[in-house]
C-alpha cells in the first residue's frame, strides 16, 4: 500500500494548493473538431461531460467515457480526466469557465487509457493532487496482471487517436493512493472514495458526493452501453457485489463511466447488472451442460442488448471470458 497514513491525514483536512495559474492561449495539445457535452446535475454545482457511447475511434476524437466536477467554497473537486490530453484541457477549460477556484484534486475512477490521458493537462497546468487506489499502479509497475499495459496501450492510442494522442502523450501517475475507502472534506462537502474491484479493472473506485446524493459510479455502472469485460482481472463476481453496494449508497443521481447519467439511478444500476447476469446465466447453461461457447454463443438470445453501443465491440468477447471463468471453476469444486 503506497502513501496510506497520507491519504488517511488527507481524509481529515484539505491541503492548500497553489492557486490555478491563467490558462496559456495555445497550450500543446492538438485541437478538437467537436466540443465536449457539459451538463449540470439540477440544483447542484456539479457538472459532467457525455462522451459518445462508442469505442475510441477518430470519428469520435476518443471522446468516450464521461467524467465530471463539483464545485464547492474551498475548491474544485474532479473526477476522470477523459481519454486523451485534448480531452482533459477542454475539461479543464470548462470549469474555468464556471469558477476560479483552485482545483484542488483529481480523483481518477481507474486507470485504462481512455479515462486517463486528459491527466496531462490538469498535471501541466494546474496543482491538484492526483488520487487513485493502490492497485493503479499496476498500469506501469506490474508485467503479470492481464489489463491493458501502459507502454502497448498508448501506442496504439498514437496511431489510432492521432493527432490527440502523440508522441507527446504521457502517463501520469497518482500523486497518493488509498486501499479500501478515503474520504476528503472540502468546502462543506464530503467525499466518499470506495474501491469497487477488483470488478471492470484492478483498481475501480467510485465517489459519493454528499449531501447532495450524486455518485460518480466509474466504470462499475455503464448506462445503456455494453460494457468491457474481456480480461483476466475483471471479476463478474465482484462486479456484481460492487452493482449491489451502489444499490445501498441509495444515490439520487448517478454519473457513469460511459453511457446516460440519471435521476433514475436505481434503472441505470439495473442495466449493466442484469447485463453482467444474463451471460453469466448464458454461458453458466452452455459449461454445464457441456455445450462449446460457439455453438453456446450462437444459439444464445441477445436481441435484448444488440442495440446498444458497444455490442458488436465487446460481446462476444465478454461472454468467452466469462465462459472460461466459469469452465475453471467447474475443475476446482
Amino acid at each position: 500500500m503506497r502513501n496510506t497514513l497520507y491519504a488517511a491525514a488527507l481524509a481529515l483536512t484539505a491541503i492548500p494548493s497553489v492557486l490555478f495559474a491563467t490558462l496559456p492561449a495555445a497550450p500543446e495539445y492538438a485541437p478538437l473538431d467537436r466540443p465536449l457535452t457539459i451538463e449540470q446535475v439540477p440544483g447542484k454545482d456539479i457538472f459532467y461531460s457525455i462522451g459518445n457511447p462508442g469505442v475510441p475511434s477518430k470519428v469520435n476524437e476518443g471522446n468516450t467515457s464521461n467524467a465530471g466536477y463539483v464545485i464547492t467554497n474551498d475548491g474544485v473537486v474532479v473526477f476522470d480526466a477523459l481519454g486523451t490530453p485534448s480531452l482533459g484541457w477542454e475539461l479543464l477549460k470548462d470549469i474555468r469557465k464556471q469558477t476560479n477556484k483552485d482545483i484542488r484534486y483529481m480523483v481518477v475512477s481507474h486507470y485504462h487509457a481512455d479515462h486517463i490521458y486528459g491527466l496531462q493537462a490538469f498535471k501541466d497546468h494546474t496543482s491538484a493532487t492526483i488520487i487513485a487506489q493502490d492497485r493503479s499502479s499496476d498500469y506501469n509497475e506490474n508485467k503479470e496482471t492481464a489489463d491493458e499495459r501502459a507502454g502497448a496501450r498508448l501506442s496504439q492510442r498514437q496511431e489510432a487517436l492521432y493527432p490527440w494522442v502523440n508522441k507527446k502523450t504521457r502517463v501520469i501517475s497518482p500523486d497518493i493512493t488509498f486501499d479500501d475507502k478515503m474520504t476528503i472534506s472540502l468546502g462543506g462537502k464530503r467525499f466518499s472514495l470506495i474501491y469497487a474491484g477488483p470488478a471492470h479493472s484492478g483498481s475501480d473506485i467510485m465517489m459519493m458526493v454528499e449531501p447532495d446524493g450524486v455518485l460518480f459510479a466509474g466504470d462499475i455502472v455503464q448506462n445503456s452501453r455494453i460494457p468491457f469485460m474481456n480480461s483476466d482481472d475483471v471479476s463478474t463476481t465482484q462486479w456484481l457485489k460492487a452493482l449491489n453496494e451502489v444499490l445501498s449508497l441509495d444515490p439520487q443521481f448517478i454519473i457513469p463511466g460511459h453511457g446516460k447519467p440519471s435521476a433514475q439511478a436505481k434503472e441505470a444500476i439495473a442495466f449493466t447488472r442484469d447485463y453482467i447476469q444474463y451471460v453469466r446465466d448464458t454461458m453458466n447453461n452452455a459449461v454445464t451442460n457441456w455445450i462449446d461457447f460457439d455453438t453456446a454463443y450462437d444459439a444464445a438470445d441477445w436481441s435484448k442488448y444488440r442495440k446498444f453501443p458497444a455490442f458488436d465491440n465487446n460481446n462476444r468477447g465478454n461472454a468467452y471470458r466469462i465462459f472460461l471463468e466459469l469452465e475453471a471453476s467447474q475443475f476446482k469444486k
